[in-house]
């Protein structure tokens, strides 16, 4: 496995003098998931929880269901000039009768905001391939519940305490309850993580639950939260106007800029309270 962290050395220039010392940095490395043997797509991710990753990516673009669509996951033989195993390639052997979508890799899959897909054909497509819609979710949480989320999931970043370069998302029950968190340089990819390890216990579709990411909630984010069947999705900074769109048609409850008593609902108010 490789690290999620390395030490580089830097130049440190303050008011009154310049240094030399070394420093702590997140690592960011590729990975390529491949489904049955055929390579289905590449991200940028800190390495550590790729199970989860990949797993959670599946689910997220509509390619299985739960975990018992997986037969297998393992690490391919990727190495460096050295001859070692990168651990950055891993082989997802699906479930018998369990198949890649028709339309192939040129379909475009939701994982950036550069991904070409315009807004229109990108809900239609979330709609059709949800099965686990969070519409008919009947949580209820207190607005005071939500205003603690923030700083539970900071006191639970560690990787983020020593290098100061990591997205975080977590995952609580209604009562606020930390399930698990997951951070990686792409909030997206932390997404995927966690909902990864819902996969692996078997928790999706995740009723009943709050999703909390450091940073923005982009479109790919609120489309994460509505593949796992999970009703509250909360962000410290902005949402974009496509993931209010989404929100707003899939009945996800959309909140931003959460930060200490004060946040915007910008979705589906009847749920906090």
């Amino acid at each position: 496995m490789g690290r999620v962290t390395t030490r580089t050395p830097v130049t440190r220039i303050t008011d009154t003098r310049q240094s030399t010392r070394p420093d702590t940095v997140v690592v960011e490395e590729p990975l390529e998931i491949r489904v049955n043997g055929t390579p289905l797509a590449v991200t940028m991710r800190t390495p550590g929880s790729d199970v989860e990753l990949a797993q959670g990516f599946l689910l997220t673009e509509g390619i299985i269901g739960d975990r018992a669509d997986i037969a297998s996951i393992r690490y391919c033989n990727s190495v460096d000039d050295n001859g070692v195993n990168t651990y950055n390639v891993l082989d997802v052997d699906l479930a018998p009768g369990v198949f890649l979508p028709d339309t192939g890799i040129e379909r475009n899959f939701y994982t950036t905001s550069s991904c070409g897909v315009c807004g229109k054909a990108s809900l239609d497509a979330i709609r059709q391939r949800t099965k686990h819609s969070p519409a008919t979710d009947t949580v209820r949480v207190p607005a005071a519940t939500i205003a603690e989320l923030p700083d539970r999931l900071r006191a639970a970043q560690k990787v983020f305490e020593t290098t100061g370069g990591l997205h975080a998302a977590g995952l609580f029950t209604r009562t606020g309850e930390l399930l698990a968190i997951k951070e990686d340089v792409g909030r997206h990819n932390a997404v995927d993580k966690l909902i990864g390890w819902a996969t692996e216990q078997n928790r999706v579709p995740l009723r009943g639950s709050i999703l909390l990411v450091s940073g923005r909630a982009s479109f790919e984010l609120a489309q994460k939260a509505v593949m796992a069947g999970i009703p509250i999705l909360a962000a410290v900074s902005a949402p974009s106007s496509l993931a209010i769109d989404l929100a707003h048609d899939t009945g996800l409850t959309l909140i931003g800029f959460l930060r200490g008593t004060t946040m915007n609902i910008y979705t589906h108010p009847d749920r906090i309270t």
